[in-house]
């Protein structure tokens, strides 16, 4: 590259070189003192034309050097201002830029990290050894891929703090395909991962409130039967086989309602495995029953995969399928009928959940799985936006298609798992 001290030495070097040159030329030149004149006036002309050339280029390669400066300064403080880490890597994963959140992040304020790999910044600062690691993994994923990627990535901070961020990551190629550069740009996600955590557990635990409350009355049949023959042996003084016999089957009754409800109450932990839909299916079916029946609904399945083998978290997905079936349920307050669909098409697997409601309007239907927007009286809005959560972290879709007088159309989407 051209340097101001090399420009001024190759100009100074030309007009001596042009200078002595023309000179010598003149001199040996017989000519009279009209055209010696002349040539003088030339010779002068061509030297303050290509000056002023040269001048010309000179001054406006310093207006480009000083819009480049002043825009890599707002570049700088535009990065340096986000709340965001940004960082920029060449094509062997040094490190060339990074901005003043990141340099905070890892500690990195009195570091030089210029042209330093994440191992080698993994040496300087311990403690960020690990994660260091872990981006050259993800780094090398990234570059695999050709194209921009998205991840979530938690690490530990020496606060005793876990951070959690939203990870995007871009590679830059040469025309010729070879690496060019990497850019990182990381969203901390932290406090959004904790609140809906809290969102799941609170909505679990209203899904929960009002499961118990109405197999409340489906326990208290059983105890009424168990009372009633108590009373009647305590007053006959006599106990018969069938009176234990009816009683044993109505604490079985119990037993079994009661360990569903525990199963539901056990901490929610993200516990991803190969599972069969139709047990998930089954086991919802059976948990609810009571509630349907209570609420004069039949719900029937038509499982056209029954061996259809997913990959997820199987109390999760009971809560969706259990949030969608009861939303169902009281759509229908005189009663009606649930069907649940499955089927394959393609890689995917398909439910659809229907009911015989009274259907949602359009306008509402719009704002249906927004956080606290709810058509319940005693309800926080909360059950679709967690399914619908729960959903895209299973790589699944939930959609919904409703009319006023003609029921709810719950179309759930997951992939099928590949052995």
């Amino acid at each position: 590259m051209l340097t101001k001290r090399k420009a001024v030495f190759f100009y100074l070097l030309f007009s001596i070189c042009w200078v002595l040159f023309t000179d010598i030329v003149i001199h040996f030149l017989h000519v009279d003192r009209y055209m010696l004149l002349m040539i003088g006036i030339g010779k002068a002309g061509i030297f303050i034309i290509l000056s002023g050339i040269f001048l010309y280029q000179m001054l406006n390669k310093s207006e480009q050097l000083r819009k480049t400066t002043e825009d890599e300064q707002q570049l700088s403080a535009l990065i340096n201002s986000m709340p965001d880490f940004v960082c920029f890597k060449d094509s062997k994963g040094c490190w060339l830029r990074v901005n003043d959140f990141g340099r905070k992040l890892y500690h990195l304020e009195h570091v030089d990290y210029r042209g330093k790999t994440d191992r080698e910044l993994g040496e300087i600062v311990p403690f960020f050894k690990e994660t260091f690691e872990h981006c050259i993994q993800s780094d090398e994923e990234a570059w695999k891929s050709g194209t921009l990627t998205r991840s979530e990535e938690s690490f530990p901070t020496p606060n005793g703090e876990t951070k959690t961020f939203d990870v995007i990551k871009v590679p830059l190629f040469y025309e010729n395909g070879e690496r060019k550069g990497l850019l990182i740009i990381g969203r901390d996600i932290t406090q959004q991962k904790l609140a809906e955590t809290l969102l799941l557990k609170k909505e679990k635990l209203s899904v929960l409130g009002e499961l118990a409350a109405g197999i409340a009355h489906e326990i208290r049949n059983p105890l009424t039967s168990i009372k009633g023959f108590m009373q009647m042996m305590k007053e006959t003084k006599e106990i018969k086989d069938l009176y234990i016999d009816i009683m044993l089957n109505e604490l079985e009754r119990i037993n079994q309602i009661v360990s569903e409800l525990l199963v539901l109450a056990k901490p929610q932990s993200n516990d991803y495995r190969p599972l069969l839909l139709n047990d998930v299916i089954h086991y919802v079916v059976n948990l609810i029953s009571h509630e349907a029946t209570l609420n004069n609904v039949d719900i029937s399945v038509e499982n056209a995969a029954p061996h259809a083998c997913i990959y997820g978290d199987k109390n999760q997905l009971i809560q969706v399928f259990i949030n969608i079936i009861k939303n169902s349920i009281e759509a229908m307050p005189k009663g009606g009928t649930i069907r649940l669909y499955v089927r394959e098409e393609g890689e995917n697997i398909k439910i659809t959940i229907s009911d015989t409601g009274i259907g949602i309007g359009k306008e509402r239907l719009e704002k249906i799985g927004e956080p606290f927007f709810t058509l319940k009286e005693k309800g926080m809005g909360l059950g679709l936006t967690t399914s619908t959560k729960i959903m895209q972290e299973h790589k699944g879709t939930l959609e919904i298609d409703s009319e006023v007088g003609n029921g709810t159309n719950v179309h759930l989407s997951l992939p099928k798992y590949k052995q």
